[in-house]
């Protein structure tokens, strides 16, 4: 079947594409780059000509809480629109676990209202929420790093593999709508300040990481519900371990 996947080129968008491609699906990798923009409109109504289903992968340009509003609802707007007057049957969205918990950080707030959007429209849905992905890590010890070194919770995190979230994503798409949520996390639980440790030690980077109980994530003040999915959640198979193996011998070839 005709499959369009938003934010087709990006870190989970390629993998889906070429997921769905290789089970024999046609699937167009819809961007800006495209031709395709979501914010505006533009294109939407020929690239969802004769699709079946319409996977949302697209994240906001911007964190900022006002940008990532004005992002999430213009283009669920346009998008959730433009399936129902070319006949879509499945509208599939990526979303983040624990959005709820998370609302501190502005552009939670955002991802929630991109979720209310799509339950409201009457579009058989399914909204897949993640876990944290490990390709994200780096930036989470980025943006907690201090004078003295990288201050970080104790609190619980369950992240996943990029390959293992769009796995997920496509076999969403390939099923029955739920017209509602399903959760995916990583294989194994970590602290946070335990899986920092281990990003940096693998980089070979001495930067001391602080266990801090009273560190921010992106300002927001975590306990271990916040980051991680409730029972019953599809977990992926790619371990940390692995995943740091795998981008070291790339990093060598």
């Amino acid at each position: 079947m005709k499959i369009v996947v938003i934010g087709g080129s990006g870190l989970i968008g390629s993998r889906v594409v070429a997921r769905l491609r290789q089970r024999g699906h046609e699937v167009l990798a819809a961007s800006p780059s495209t031709g395709i923009d979501t914010v505006t409109g533009e294109g939407l109504a020929e690239a969802f000509a004769g699709a079946q289903v319409v996977i949302d992968v697209a994240n906001s340009p911007s964190f900022e809480h006002k940008a990532a509003m004005a992002f999430f609802e213009a283009s669920g707007r346009n998008v959730l629109t433009a399936e129902k007057a070319a006949g879509v049957k499945h509208h599939v969205a990526l979303s983040v676990v624990g959005t709820e918990r998370l609302l501190e950080f502005g552009y939670f707030h955002a991802k929630l209202a991109q979720e209310l959007l799509i339950e409201a429209s009457r579009q058989p849905y399914t909204i897949v929420r993640a876990t944290q992905f490990f390709e994200f890590v780096g930036g989470i010890a980025q943006e907690a790093t201090r004078d003295d070194g990288v201050h970080v919770s104790p609190a619980k995190i369950q992240p996943m593999a990029a390959d293992d979230v769009a796995a997920a994503v496509a076999d969403a798409a390939l099923a029955e709508p739920v017209n509602g949520m399903i959760e995916i996390g990583g294989p194994e639980s970590f602290q946070l300040d335990q899986l920092v440790r281990k990003y940096l030690s693998a980089k070979k980077d001495g930067t001391t990481v602080i266990t801090d109980p009273d560190a921010r994530y992106f300002g927001i003040r975590l306990d271990d519900r916040s980051l991680t999915p409730d029972a019953g959640a599809r977990l992926g198979t790619i371990t940390f371990k692995e995943w740091l193996q795998r981008g070291q011998n790339a990093a060598a070839v």
